[in-house]
């Protein structure tokens, strides 16, 4: 008789920083999208400012863009085995905040999200107890394993929605089906003129954002 099975093991992840040298206070988790690799993705953060620490995690599956050679990108997770998938990235998230706390002195900790790293943005910010003085949640959809918990996220005036006005994953329909999701459970909405990219003007306006 079939039968699937699974054990636990070890595994080495792996995360991108800039300014890790400035010793900053302040530090973003930027969570990239599928296909992306820490690398490259973090590079879309170094116009900020000195006094953040920017760690960008990598997500644990690996693999070829195009064929079995060429350019490599990262998932988070897919349809196989995806309940175990999300449970081991919230954990070795969480085990990495817990080592980077070690090393820094953090008095701001903000997560930012893009594509189908803001589903595992949010699956984080909902099953961790850590505290995100802002979350910033670009270019989405939201997690639909998590609708059934959406109402935990009203009253926190820190989360952001942001998408392009362009962008290509999303018509104007699926857009305005998003915005008013992430309304409803009070997220500041942004919106730019642009395809789906990390957008630097727009992301210097949130992070100086106040909160209030």
């Amino acid at each position: 008789m079939f039968m699937e099975n699974s054990f636990y093991f070890t595994k080495t992840f792996r995360y991108e920083t800039l300014n890790e040298e400035k010793r900053p206070t302040k530090i973003i988790y930027v969570l990239h999208g599928y296909g992306q690799l820490a690398k490259f993705f973090i590079l879309k953060f170094n116009t900020l400012s000195d006094d953040y620490l920017i760690v960008a995690p990598e997500g644990m599956h690996r693999f070829y863009l195009n064929g079995s050679s060429g350019k490599v990108g990262a998932s988070w997770m897919t349809k196989e085995a995806r309940e175990t998938d999300i449970k081991d990235n919230i954990d070795w998230l969480n085990a990495l905040d817990s080592d980077i706390s070690k090393k820094f002195n953090i008095e701001e900790r903000i997560l930012l999200g893009f594509s189908q790293g803001g589903a595992t943005a949010i699956r984080w910010k909902m099953n961790s107890r850590l505290p995100f003085d802002k979350t910033i949640i670009w270019a989405s959809d939201f997690p639909p394993d998590m609708e059934s918990q959406i109402d935990q996220l009203k009253g926190d005036n820190g989360n952001y929605f942001v998408i392009g006005n362009e962008d290509e994953y999303f018509n104007e329909d699926q857009q305005n089906k998003l915005i008013s999701l992430y309304k409803s459970v009070d997220f500041k909405i942004s919106t730019y003129l642009g395809r789906h990219n990390i957008e630097s003007t727009t992301l210097l306006q949130l992070l100086s954002d106040k909160n209030n």
